[in-house]
């Protein structure tokens, strides 16, 4: 193409490898034609430098379909869940060839009867939720009723039905529990008791946590006291009072396998008593608490969750269930998860 003739029409068709005809219906909006062929025209203009480059963008923009997706998250106050919604935000600009825009709710009443009823008021006003909730009747029913609706329902990072009804994006809970019982079995100087905290038990990524991590030992090491969980409720400062009682009741403790919410609690405790260091501990997601801990000996080894991909494939999930849901089978993706000491930090 000539440097001094400014592109024509022409020039962007055959930038394109599409028709003349094609390039005018981009141009003036009309609906026949495919989004993929749209962008591609857009992209040609931009590469040859297309005199109409703005009309172009504002009608390849206008054709794009355009979707509401909600998320309910826990306490804004955790900066995991805080995590997750910016990993949301960053993952929108990944997604092609549509417009997203989100809806992130943080819940401090983590009662069923809130989270069911923040479902559905969600539900009412988005293409498609995402949800990080315990198994309750009243929370599966929401979910149904959204669903009966034509509102897919995502589970993220603990799963809520077992029978996939519900699509779920997250990681093997059986294999966490197992990997964190493979650490205790090859750090620990000698078999000894180990204390557990969870959550809360209706959350299944924490009973297949649990039951994961017992497991190994019946197999591998019999030799080392599971002691009984102790329940955190998702709470830091119910945390710390849990393993002030651990170390309290225990002071022979070998180590502490924090299954489920409250790490930060976990972490001052051990602080507080002078016991950092002196115990094995595994809990879990990279975060700067974590970080830190792990930097001066406090925590012996994190999993985490790798959130841009949890993102990223729960947006584009939401999409093809959106877009194509006579197609949209059950999705449920299981990720690969992250492990850290301070080594490699």
């Amino acid at each position: 193409m000539d440097q001094n003739k400014r592109p024509t029409i022409r020039d962007v068709a055959a930038e394109a490898n599409v028709s003349v005809a094609t390039v005018n219906r981009v141009l003036s909006g009309a609906g026949a034609v495919r989004q993929g062929t749209r962008e591609r025209v857009r992209l040609a203009a931009e590469q040859i430098g297309f005199y109409g480059m703005g009309a172009l963008r504002s009608r390849v923009a206008a054709a794009r379909p355009r979707y509401r997706f909600g998320f309910l998250l826990h306490q804004p106050g955790r900066a995991f869940y805080r995590n997750i919604a910016e990993a949301l935000r960053l993952a929108v600009e990944t997604i092609p060839d549509c417009e997203i825009e989100l809806r992130t709710e943080f819940l401090d009443d983590l009662s069923p009867q809130n989270v069911a009823s923040r479902i559905l008021a969600l539900g009412s006003e988005c293409d498609a939720v995402g949800v990080v909730a315990a198994v309750h009747p009243l929370v599966a029913q929401a979910i149904d009723t959204l669903q009966a609706r034509n509102v897919p329902v995502f589970a993220l990072i603990s799963p809520i039905s077992a029978t996939e009804q519900v699509r779920y994006i997250g990681l093997d809970g059986w294999k966490v529990g197992r990997t964190a019982a493979w650490v205790f079995e090859h750090v620990c100087k000698a078999p000894g008791k180990l204390g557990i905290l969870v959550g809360n038990h209706r959350y299944r990524c924490q009973e297949m946590n649990e039951s994961g991590f017992r497991s190994y030992f019946r197999e591998h090491a019999p030799g080392f006291t599971l002691l009984e969980p102790l329940p955190t409720f998702e709470s830091s400062a119910i945390a710390q009072e849990m393993t002030e009682r651990l170390l309290n009741e225990n002071p022979d403790l070998s180590g502490l396998f924090v299954a489920g919410g409250g790490i930060t609690g976990a972490i001052a405790a051990l602080r507080s008593t002078g016991r950092a260091g002196s115990l094995v501990v595994v809990g879990y997601e990279l975060m700067d608490t974590t970080r830190s801990a792990l930097l001066d000996g406090t925590l012996t080894f994190v999993i985490s969750h790798p959130l841009a991909r949890i993102a990223q494939d729960a947006l584009a999930g939401m999409v093809r269930a959106v877009s194509a849901p006579n197609e949209a089978s059950n999705f449920t993706t299981i990720l690969p998860f992250e492990i850290y000491t301070r080594e490699n930090i």
